[in-house]
């Protein structure tokens, strides 16, 4: 099946897409989009801050919408690999589980016995994984990957440069150097003397270091793309105290963000006409939360939000494509606080009345956040309160458009995500 789009490339800068003619269908591609620890009241506080408590945010505008049930086979709370496998396979795991059932391998709900993005391969569609963090992260790499350890790093990282998938991008140069080997963005820690960059290279990805190489490339030309932006990830994911101590922004500066990764991933899987299967995760939302980093959190928000802009965008010119987006667990807990603890042109007190966490923009004892304005103009003071740095199972939301969004149900259970997901691609009734 092809996609229509039109992807003009001037001066290496996308300028945009071509809208496709409506086509009634039941399959096509599918955008999974994963802001991970994203609950509504981390949204909530996205949209207080970035447009105002009447505002709306790219998230707000999906039509579809249900409340997801994230529930592991041993405990409640997921984890972002045991999560990240249900989503890839269907079926519920252990909370310890990076593509395996704890150490067993899965039957994907669709009887495969491969995850759903390598079913995807099999069937000749292109695959994309777009990431924040680094190459082994859980929310793309149990698509290709599987592994008794999250932290068996090194194996995971080859398995995903193997993997056949057309694009990926992610921080984590570390992971693909050998050890004494210097990179573009630090030295590397593999200690097998593998050079997965050069391997890259043999198997014909045109290989990419920063925003303005990424912004540079053809998409019309270009059949395999890798993108390496960071040491590790293109976040410093500590306290906002310390990044200030340290003179670390949130973010790296010439790493691109998740919507610029997304825009150009999606224009050079568009080109299959096959169709393709895109994995884009912001890690940042995750594990700057986790670190009750308020100020790194919201910008974090502010960045994944831009992203579901530009994959909404997509599926408007291009209506066989199924945009979803799903978190798996709440990082923090996360809530807007506003009251006597943050006083207008002040500094936020130590905790809740309740007793709970208290952050303003420099952490600790600091500076009210400000809204944006509301529909009066008036911007209001807030603190950002946390549970602390666990992941709980919050509020999250499945929002969908386009493409069979309209079988999103109010109840979404975790596997439901890959029951929609293999709907789209290949037409078939797993509910």
């Amino acid at each position: 099946m092809r996609t229509l789009l039109t992807v003009a490339a001037l001066g290496g800068a996308l300028v945009g897409f071509t809208t496709a003619p409506a086509v009634a269908q039941e399959t096509g591609n599918v955008i999974f989009l994963h802001p991970d620890g994203t609950g509504a009241s981390h949204w909530a506080a996205a949209r207080i801050y970035d447009e105002g408590p009447d505002g709306e945010l790219n998230w707000d505008r999906l039509p579809a919408i249900g409340v997801y049930t994230g529930h592991m086979s041993d405990r409640l709370t997921s984890t972002s690999h045991g999560g990240a496998t249900v989503h890839a396979y269907g079926v519920k795991v252990r909370a310890d589980s990076y593509g395996l059932d704890g150490t067993e391998p899965i039957t994907a709900a669709s009887g495969a016995e491969m995850s759903i993005a390598m079913e995807a391969m099999d069937a000749g569609k292109a695959v994309g994984l777009v990431q924040t963090g680094h190459i082994a992260e859980p929310g793309t790499g149990v698509f290709v990957a599987s592994n008794e350890d999250r932290g068996n790093q090194q194996e995971i990282a080859a398995d995903v440069i193997e993997s056949g998938a057309a694009v990926i991008m992610a921080g984590g140069e570390r992971l693909l150097l050998p050890e004494g080997v210097e990179g573009r963005h630090g030295p590397g820690e593999r200690t097998d003397g593998l050079n997965l960059v050069e391997r890259a290279e043999e198997l014909g990805y045109t290989v990419v270091y920063d925003r303005d190489e990424l912004m540079a490339v053809d998409p019309a030309t270009t059949d395999r793309l890798l993108g390496v932006f960071a040491h590790d990830h293109t976040f410093n994911d500590q306290p906002r105290e310390r990044n200030l101590i340290e003179g670390l922004p949130t973010y790296v500066e010439s790493a691109p963000t998740l919507a610029e990764m997304t825009e150009v991933a999606l224009a050079i899987l568009a080109r299959d006409e096959d169709g393709f299967f895109l994995v884009a995760e912001e890690e940042g939302t995750d594990n700057i939360a986790n670190n009750a980093n308020a100020y790194g959190a919201l910008q974090a928000l502010t960045r994944a939000d831009a992203a579901v802009g530009v994959a909404h965008d997509f599926v408007e010119a291009n209506p066989n494509t199924l945009l979803v987006m799903a978190a798996d667990s709440d990082a923090g807990g996360m809530q807007v606080y506003s009251g006597d603890g943050a006083p207008a042109g002040g500094h936020v007190a130590a905790t809740t009345g309740a007793g709970g966490l208290l952050h303003g923009r420099q952490g600790k004892f600091g500076d009210v956040f400000m809204s944006a304005p509301d529909a009066e103009g008036v911007r209001h003071p807030f603190g950002i309160a946390w549970i602390g740095d666990d992941d709980v199972a919050g509020g999250i939301l499945v929002r969908a458009a386009g493409l069979n969004a309209d079988r999103v149900q109010p109840l979404m259970d975790n596997t439901d995500v890959y029951k929609l997901m293999h709907a789209t691609l290949f037409g078939s009734n797993l509910f």
